[in-house]
């Protein structure tokens, strides 16, 4: 490779670099401003808390299999387990 070509690659290199650190900052300050407005981040749940207690109480029971409850709430029998 010719010195100049790895010159400027290594500069390329580096603004790529500062460009990618300037972008984190800036959206992990927009999540910031948004969570302190209380914008709720991820996922919407699947399950509403009213089916949560649900699934939970149905669990406790023991008479069902998971995958039983899971399929009335068509969500998968992970999610079911993962409740607490």
């Amino acid at each position: 490779m010719i010195a100049h070509d790895r010159f400027m690659l290594t500069v390329l290199g580096g603004l790529a670099e500062f460009e990618r650190r300037l972008i984190r900052s800036r959206t992990g300050e927009g999540r910031e401003r948004a969570k302190a407005r209380g914008v709720h981040m991820g996922r919407t749940p699947k399950l509403t808390p009213h089916q949560k207690r649900e699934a939970l109480a149905r669990r406790e029971e023991g008479e069902e299999k998971l995958r039983e409850i899971a399929r009335s709430y068509n969500v998968s029998h992970n999610t079911i387990s993962r409740l607490s």
